[in-house]
């Protein structure tokens, strides 16, 4: 199994980018696709999820609004487009699959985790 994210960097606030995360090695298509992020010091924390089918998203309350989740079955690839990025949005992201139903935030709700891809977004 793999999990790999690209698409990290350095940007502006009031910027964009887009993470991907692409899959291998498990049927993606019947799993539900998460992101967290974890800042240096801080915990953890849940970012977003979509549903298998991507009929069903959570979204954190700090990213309501300005980040958008998909994904494409076909490519066993899902993205994270981040608007009007903020400073407090730097962190290393990474992307998890896991099969729990509902609202999981938890890592541990996930069975798979990859390795994060680093965003940085200066005032």
């Amino acid at each position: 199994v793999q999990l790999v994210e690209s698409g990290g960097g350095l940007v502006q606030a009031g910027g964009s980018l887009r993470l991907s995360c692409a899959a291998s090695g498990f049927t993606f298509s019947s799993y539900n696709m998460a992101w967290f992020r974890q800042a240096p010091g801080k915990e953890r924390e849940f970012v977003v999820s979509i549903s298998w089918n991507s009929v069903t998203t959570y979204y954190a309350d700090s990213v309501k609004g300005r980040f958008t989740v998909s994904r494409d079955n076909a490519k066993n690839t899902v993205y994270l487009q981040m608007n009007s990025l903020k400073p407090e949005d730097t962190a290393v992201y990474s992307c998890a699959a896991g099969t729990t139903s509902g609202r999981a935030y938890r890592l541990y709700d996930y069975a798979y985790s990859g390795q994060g891809t680093q965003v940085t977004v200066s005032s």
